[in-house]
């Protein structure tokens, strides 16, 4: 079904998502250097040239609204526990892979709201594919820019199911996964936070991240999954939610796209809860 996002800010987030990835764009044609942040992440000059660009657009649309963004100095936890707005950014996820030169890396912009993502934008600079979604209007994907807009929605757990993995991070583990899922699936490696869009477009089934996460690298894309019908859960079954306290970690999660299923029974029974 092809039609538009109707909520007014969404369309809006989306282009700003884009100049982000033509930001970042321009430095991946060339050679760049990069450096090692204090956590030993890797940075590259295509990290803060999308910052700039969204941090401005930002500011621009709501001079008012805090935002949290990786590549920005963080705030105390006594300046962020009375926010109940704000917007939560990544503005190159993937980094690794953006070194590797693989195209799985995101510009991920998500408006947190009560400790929920309540409007999610997530584009792949390369393929230039954009994924946007708002509580209550859905979720979208627009092949490339300028393409008509695709209303998209998860699919029941496939036979065999379908678990979308990290590219460069281990962790998920197949035997958790088999301890879930039984024996029979299959293991689709993805970057970023397109592992999230993978199964809000009905083409994966679930991803199971153990070990560290922070908040922007999945408030965008839980959005958009949420929208799409799925749900993304901590161990114990609960959604994910954001500004919770001092850390911007996440817990360990489950993102799955069919809601049908009792999750947190069956976490319980793979030892996972």
């Amino acid at each position: 079904m092809s039609d538009t996002p109707d909520h007014p800010l969404l369309l809006e987030i989306g282009l700003l998502a884009r100049r982000a990835g033509e930001a970042i764009m321009a430095i991946y044609r060339e050679d760049f250097d990069v450096e090692l942040k204090e956590d030993r992440s890797p940075l590259t000059a295509a990290d803060l040239a999308a910052q700039n660009v969204i941090a401005a657009g930002l500011a621009q649309l709501d001079p008012v609204l805090p935002l949290v963004s990786e590549e920005a100095s963080q705030l105390p936890w006594e300046q962020r526990r009375s926010w109940s707005r704000y917007w939560l950014v990544d503005p190159l996820d993937g980094t690794r892979e953006f070194i590797k030169r693989n195209g799985e890396f995101t510009v991920n912009i998500a408006l947190i709201d009560a400790g929920e993502p309540v409007l999610g934008v997530v584009l792949a600079p390369v393929t230039e594919e954009l994924f946007v979604a708002a509580r209550g209007h859905g979720a979208w994907w627009q092949v490339q820019a300028g393409a008509e807009w695709e209303r998209i929605s998860t699919r029941e757990l496939a036979n065999p199911p379908v678990a979308a993995g990290s590219r460069s991070h281990g962790g998920e583990g197949e035997a958790a996964l088999r301890r879930l899922l039984g024996d029979e699936f299959r293991l689709q490696p993805l970057g970023s936070s397109l592992k999230f869009c993978l199964l809000a477009r009905g083409a994966a089934d679930v991803y199971l991240r153990r070990g560290p996460t922070s908040e922007w690298d999945t408030a965008a894309a839980q959005c958009v999954l949420e929208e799409a019908g799925g749900a993304v859960l901590d161990l114990s079954g609960r959604p994910l939610r954001y500004n919770r306290g001092e850390s911007l970690l996440n817990p360990e999660f489950l993102a799955v796209g069919d809601t049908g299923i009792d999750w947190a029974a069956r976490l319980r029974e793979a030892g996972l809860a």
